[in-house]
């Protein structure tokens, strides 16, 4: 490639990337007025400039606008948001503590993952025939199963928590019950779904046994090694150094990190995300205005592009008539899961109808997380593209129905009725934040 050639497609990345940050602007407003999470309109926004829509128009503007060649491009800005994002999510989940509802909150946990995952198994098995070969090549049935499984049990824990603020439920009963059942499932379906891609990857039972090996020292290096390091590191900056020096460290802490469980065979959003959760949390205050604030504003400005990277994949105009009624399957299966696989768990421990309701609505929230797990599905090769746009769809509704469910289940005249006790602190704390300060990042 000669000079001019890189300079050619760097000129159009940078238009794209342009375009990219004003549409995803303008939807996420747009989204904001229609009281949904800024991520939807972001979503949106990616899917729009696909082929679900721009392809359709003349004059072949998506790939005019995204042409083959810049796509790479595009895909490494996208994965740096990515990975600042997951940083964030692994460090906002702050040593998330249970209170005095150990057993409700366990409850809630346990049946909001293996529900769904149970009844994700199912529609996947019965899906199987009909999406097997991606690329010319078999996927294994374990694989897909459990793959598929994984990704209908996640709850998005930022966009929920962003929900639940919007709506003034931060501080309820049900609110707390469901963003610590959220924090706690979270690392629970992080850690299962890179489970399923060390399986994904290995090269046999052997290589399995190696990344598992290879994985468990990692985890215990991250625990013993670098974190006590961090906390020097950490102690010193804030007594000598900048703010600049402390967001260089942890951003070049991250992407060693994802490039550790990158090699090790599991995706580089585990790195992030593990670097997130060992990073020291105090000197609270200082952490947050000298690093996660700048490193909130970055991941902002590129996971947009992430969007439109998962967008391109996006194709709702060529669902099928089957493509429709597997994504009415695997809806129902997905709220079902989540409502029922919370909901139950919360009657039993003394919530009402309405309220146990209301923690299962609220764990139907997927978003953008849900947008990740199926990215990394579609990169191992085990989604192909139409089933690829029948889970981004799915993701899409379950996140949206949420917000316009609450005020039916919680009317503002009832608020007061589910209203945590003035002696039950947060149950999850943001490094420091109420947890109505969730991160504009995540919509």
């Amino acid at each position: 490639m000669t000079p001019h050639q890189l300079e050619s497609l760097q000129a159009t990345a940078f238009a794209g990337i342009a375009v990219i940050l004003v549409t995803g602007t303008l939807l996420a407003r747009l989204s904001r007025r229609i009281r949904q999470p800024a991520v939807i309109g972001e979503i949106t926004a990616g899917i729009l400039l696909g082929p679900s829509l721009l392809g359709l128009l003349p004059g072949d503007l998506t790939h005019r606008l995204f042409p083959t060649e810049v796509r790479p491009l595009l895909s490494t800005v996208a994965q740096i948001g990515l990975l600042l994002f997951m940083f964030t999510i692994g460090w906002e989940l702050d040593g998330a503590t249970m209170g005095r509802n150990k057993r409700s909150v366990a409850g809630v946990t346990a049946g909001s993952i293996l529900t769904p995952l149970a009844l994700g198994m199912g529609v996947a098995a019965l899906l199987y025939h009909n999406h097997s070969v991606v690329g010319g090549d078999k996927v294994p049935w374990f694989s897909f199963v459990l793959y598929l499984g994984v990704s209908m049990s996640i709850t998005a824990f930022p966009v929920l928590a962003r929900i639940l603020k919007d709506n003034n439920l931060s501080r309820t009963k049900i609110g707390a019950l469901a963003l610590t059942s959220a924090a706690f499932g979270d690392v629970l379906a992080w850690c299962l779904l890179a489970g399923v891609v060390a399986i994904v990857t290995a090269s046999g039972p052997t290589g399995f046994t190696d990344t598992l090996w290879m994985s468990a020292g990692y985890g215990a290096a991250m625990i013993c090694v670098v974190r006590p390091l961090l906390a020097r590191a950490v102690l010193w900056i804030s007594r000598r150094g900048s703010g600049a020096q402390l967001a260089a460290l942890v951003t070049a802490g991250l992407l060693l990190s994802a490039y550790t469980t990158s090699k090790i065979g599991i995706h580089p959003i585990f790195g992030a995300f593990a670097f997130g959760l060992v990073m020291p949390r105090k000197p609270q205050a200082m952490l947050q205005e000298r690093m996660l604030r700048p490193l909130e504003h970055a991941g902002e400005l590129l996971l947009p592009v992430y969007f439109i990277i998962t967008g391109l994949s996006v194709d709702v105009a060529g669902v099928s008539a089957t493509g429709w009624l597997e994504l009415a399957l695997i809806l129902t299966a997905s709220i079902l899961g989540k409502v029922l696989g919370a909901g139950l768990p919360a009657r039993s421990f003394g919530l009402t109808w309405r309220e146990s309701t209301g923690v299962g609505v609220l764990m139907n929230t997927r978003g953008l997380t849900e947008l990740i797990i199926l990215g990394v599905g579609l990169n191992l090769g085990v989604l192909d593209d139409s089933l690829f746009t029948e889970m981004v769809l799915m993701a899409l509704i379950t996140t949206a129905m949420t917000g316009p469910l609450l005020p039916y289940l919680f009317p503002r005249a009832r608020i007061d009725l589910v209203q945590a006790p003035a002696q039950d602190k947060p149950v999850v704390r943001f490094a420091g934040k109420a947890p109505d300060k969730a991160p504009d990042l995540a919509g």
